[in-house]
């Protein structure tokens, strides 16, 4: 960063970050790698086939894991403890803090610049990782997809977190 100060329209110039996979190490390998206990090729397939990202998505979109927990359940009831894994282990998917990417928003921090968060994310799981990361703080606000029922990249996301922030796209 340069000495000058960034505006737009008149505003101080925000940072808006995305969480998993930036500041946050989540992968469901973290867990499933403990749970197929070294069978890499059979995790994969069941991530691949069962728990995929896509039904992964619909949780980070708001859809309860009660309900889809019974539904994935229903459809691979020989993967049924391996599903509900996914929620009740939900800690064990997360691999730590990104450190270079804190330490940059730590900077941020320090030299007043507004800080945003914008992330697909479960509403049930986001409890988790404010426990555990004590950068989450930081920011001026969290949008969580799974609590706006909407994911990236969806353009109403963008302008439900314009409006919720009250900033402009400048």
């Amino acid at each position: 960063m340069t000495g000058g100060e960034a505006r737009t329209g008149g505003e101080r110039a925000a940072v808006v970050f995305d969480l998993g996979g930036v500041l946050v190490d989540w992968n469901p390998r973290h867990l499933y790698r403990k749970l197929f206990a070294g069978d890499e090729e059979a995790m994969e397939r069941f991530l691949a086939e069962v728990c995929t990202q896509e039904w992964n998505v619909r949780q980070d979109m708001g859809r309860p894991f009660a309900e889809a927990i019974e539904e994935l359940s229903g459809r691979h009831p020989e993967h049924e403890p391996l599903i509900r894994a996914w929620f009740e282990r939900w800690p064990e998917t997360v691999g730590g803090a990104i450190e270079p990417a804190v330490e940059v928003v730590a900077e941020l921090k320090r030299r007043g610049r507004p800080l945003y968060a914008l992330s697909n994310w479960s509403a049930e799981t986001f409890h988790h990782a404010r426990r555990m990361f004590d950068f989450l703080a930081w920011f001026d606000d969290i949008v969580i997809s799974g609590e706006v029922g909407l994911v990236k990249p969806d353009p109403r996301l963008f302008e439900y977190f314009l409006e919720r922030t009250g900033r402009s796209a400048g």
